[in-house]
């Protein structure tokens, strides 16, 4: 008697081997796949490169508006130091007209003349954003008064401004310079010793 398998052959059906079988890509199918891999790399590679050109111009744009505005500081820095150069000047030309009042007619004419030239100066400097500003009658600001002298007194309030010996100006949002200034004090009493703290008495 044969065996089983030999009566029905070792050999297994042909649509059995066809399935175990792997196709096989074709060389078009092969030459497909490497173009299609190397078109993908290179259009990483394109919008790698167009992603640094754009950095690149970003940062050279972020350069040029730096540079510009620091050009701008310096020839504002400039310009504001060449003004207070004038400031002391101005001053001097309003205190010598503030006399002219008390002067004979024909100084006072002649007085009107250098008005007309002491407002032209000012006039400029509002063409540059200086303007001056009051402080009479004020508190005092650290920021805005440089103070001259401290006048005991119980006519104002303590820190009040009570005299400006010359105008403060402004550049913009900015102090040019200070006003200076005579700050009223409150009165000390006699006999009264200076408060000292705690900390400066070891």
């Amino acid at each position: 008697m044969e065996p089983k398998d030999q009566k029905e052959g070792k050999s297994k059906p042909i649509e059995e081997l066809e399935e175990q079988e792997e196709p096989i890509s074709s060389g078009e199918e092969l030459g497909e796949k490497e173009e299609l891999a190397s078109s993908e790399s290179l259009h990483l590679e394109l919008r790698s490169q167009r992603e640094k050109n754009l950095r690149l111009l970003a940062e050279m744009e972020n350069t040029r508006q730096r540079m510009q505005k620091e050009k701008h500081q310096t020839t504002q820095f400039a310009i504001e130091n060449v003004i207070l150069d004038f400031l002391g000047v101005l001053d001097n030309l309003e205190n010598a007209l503030s006399f002219a009042k008390q002067a004979s007619v024909e100084v006072q004419n002649w007085a009107k003349g250098f008005e007309m030239i002491l407002g032209q100066f000012k006039e400029i400097l509002s063409n540059h954003d200086v303007t001056p500003f009051s402080s009479e009658g004020d508190r005092f600001d650290p920021h805005l008064h440089d103070v001259l002298e401290i006048e005991e007194t119980e006519k104002h309030r303590e820190e009040i401004i009570i005299h400006e010996f010359s105008c403060g100006y402004r550049c913009g949002d900015r102090i040019l310079r200070p006003a200076k200034v005579k700050v009223a004090k409150k009165p000390s009493k006699e006999g009264e010793e200076p408060q000292v703290n705690e900390e400066n008495k070891a």
